[in-house]
């Protein structure tokens, strides 16, 4: 098993946990479930990745920040979620 850490802007984060408690489950739990379900539907052909990729704001500048958090050990497990 593999640990990801992921960051939500403030929107998602509240859909997540809005969600979360409609199911009766942890946020982590439903997280990885969402995520797993978009991995399995996820069409692998490079060209749409790139698509997928180009299509998010500020890409770059979000791993940087995430790079540095977790450098400085400012994350959250899913578990924790």
């Amino acid at each position: 098993m593999a640990r990801v850490n992921v960051t939500l802007d403030d929107e998602h984060a509240e859909r997540l946990r809005v969600l979360a408690a409609r199911a009766s489950v942890q946020e982590g739990t439903l997280a990885r479930s969402l995520l797993s379900s978009a991995l399995d539907e996820a069409d692998p052909d490079a060209r749409n990745v790139t698509e997928l990729l180009d299509s998010i704001d500020g890409p770059f500048e979000r791993a940087q920040r995430g790079l540095a958090e977790a450098h400085e050990g400012r994350t959250v497990t899913l578990d924790d979620l």
